[in-house]
């Protein structure tokens, strides 16, 4: 995992609104559209970027994606972030 691809992933805040909604549940393409104000491309493009750096994970159902997060991504971020602390 690339630390850059990751914070330039989390540095858009629509992503970060996405990855919070992620948190809530696992949702497809366009239940996430349906929570903003932007095209459904556009949040494609967004998830691409989210799953390039590995924040989430889709698994095909049907003809559908479920997006959900990766907390293994997340967990090792925070171990990062707490091993600046020391």
């Amino acid at each position: 995992m690339s630390l850059n691809v990751v914070f330039k992933a989390l540095n858009d805040p629509t992503r970060r609104d996405i990855l919070e909604l992620l948190k809530e549940r696992d949702m497809t393409a366009g239940e996430i559209v349906e929570k903003f104000n932007i095209s459904g491309p556009s949040i494609s493009h967004h998830l691409d970027i989210l799953k390039q750096a590995n924040l989430i994970e889709g698994t095909k159902q049907g003809q559908f994606v479920m997006y959900h997060l990766n907390t293994t991504v997340l967990d090792e971020i925070l171990g990062w972030f707490l091993k600046l602390n020391n």
